[in-house]
């Protein structure tokens, strides 16, 4: 059958086909014998092919693009906010258990009155004066949720779903913990390091010759690096004075500022030295931490401490040997029973925190609008 014969068949059987179910859109005829025989030329091969018209099935699409897609071992995790308010006092510190709701703190001040000596004489007097200021605790939780074929489908991707959910947990529950260090709770007698009501008044910034209060005009520098240390110094100045010179310069003490604030800190002089060096020079027992809290309120950066302007403190680390602060949790991660579902499970974690205990307020000197 040549291939006239073989067009002409199949046009007459094309019916009978396709009463029977045997529809193939595009085809045109039955294969000729000369192309069965393998006598023919390449060229002839070709002419005939072109001539034979469309496909009989769709058009190639090459390879699905899953058998050439591959899953990277290495899991990328996304990154936050360094947790660093522990950082600034000092550490953490366990205190109760999560069964106490408030804790007194008890405050010694020595008291009394001298007189002058005579043999006879009974005046003068030594006494204490006790104080209990009180703070309450606040307890927080989250939850883990996950099921046995959310799970099963995680693992086709190599990712440990349930370990990664209760890492998610513990870390949902420690970055909290670091700003309810910085801020505290509302309506709880549970106050934190940046805003404790028992801090003195923040201090002002001096004006620059360049306008305004701010170290930063936008991204550029708004201050010389003269003034940016004379403010540091005002600090230093107000830290003696409220502490009738207990603090001296060479005592060990943290500046704390935003991230931001700090790059200010490699401002130079005309004579070339930057102003962190200027500090070592005359607080060799300074150290710089930064935490993103100090920083100015934007809709990047939130929580922080005001929309006034970026925020830092000076910090006594210590006075007569009693520290000034430090962060306190009674709880740090309390994991509850495992509860079993039809075909999941989910799982309760619980922290707690009393905020930042200042032992030490007069110890402790900020300045807003820097």
């Amino acid at each position: 059958m040549n291939r006239q014969e073989a067009i002409s068949e199949f046009r007459r059987l094309k019916p009978e086909y396709e009463a029977a179910g045997c529809i193939i859109p595009g085809a045109k005829m039955f294969i000729p014998d000369e192309w069965q025989s393998g006598n023919l030329s390449l060229d002839e091969i070709a002419m005939a092919m072109d001539a034979a018209g469309t496909l009989s099935t769709d058009p190639n699409a090459a390879l699905p693009t899953i058998l050439t897609t591959a899953v990277d071992p290495d899991v990328y995790r996304v990154v936050f906010a360094p947790l660093q308010i522990p950082e600034i006092v000092g550490g953490e510190r366990k205190v109760g258990d999560w069964l106490e709701e408030q804790r007194i703190f008890p405050v010694v001040e020595d008291t009394g009155e001298v007189t002058s000596y005579g043999d006879y004489a009974t005046g003068g007097r030594a006494g204490v004066n006790f104080n209990y200021p009180w703070l309450q605790s606040y307890l927080y939780q989250t939850f883990v949720r996950y099921g046995e074929r959310e799970t099963a489908r995680a693992g086709l991707m190599k990712i440990n779903y349930v370990g990664d959910l209760t890492k998610s947990a513990a870390g949902l529950l420690n970055r909290a913990a670091n700003n309810y260090y910085a801020f505290g709770i509302g309506g709880l007698q549970n106050y934190g390091l940046l805003n404790n009501p028992f801090l003195s008044a923040a201090l002002t910034p001096a004006t620059k010759a360049a306008g305004g209060t701010g170290w930063f005009n936008g991204n550029s520098p708004n201050a010389t690096a003269n003034e940016v240390y004379n403010d540091i110094l005002a600090m230093v100045e107000k830290l003696q004075t409220q502490t009738n010179g207990t603090v001296d310069l060479e005592q060990p003490m943290t500046l704390a500022m935003s991230p931001f604030s700090s790059v200010a800190l490699r401002f130079a002089n005309s004579f070339g030295v930057y102003v962190k060096d200027l500090l070592k020079e005359g607080f060799p027992n300074m150290k710089i931490k930064t935490a993103v809290q100090y920083g100015q309120t934007t809709s990047t950066n939130s929580p922080s401490f005001s929309s006034a302007g970026n925020y830092v403190q000076l910090i006594a680390d210590e006075i007569e040997g009693q520290k000034t602060a430090y962060c306190a949790y009674n709880e740090k991660l309390r994991a509850h029973k495992l509860i079993p579902e039809s075909s999941a499970w989910s799982q309760k974690y619980t922290s707690g925190v009393w905020g930042t205990v200042a032992r030490l307020p007069v110890a402790i000197v900020s300045m807003l609008g820097i």
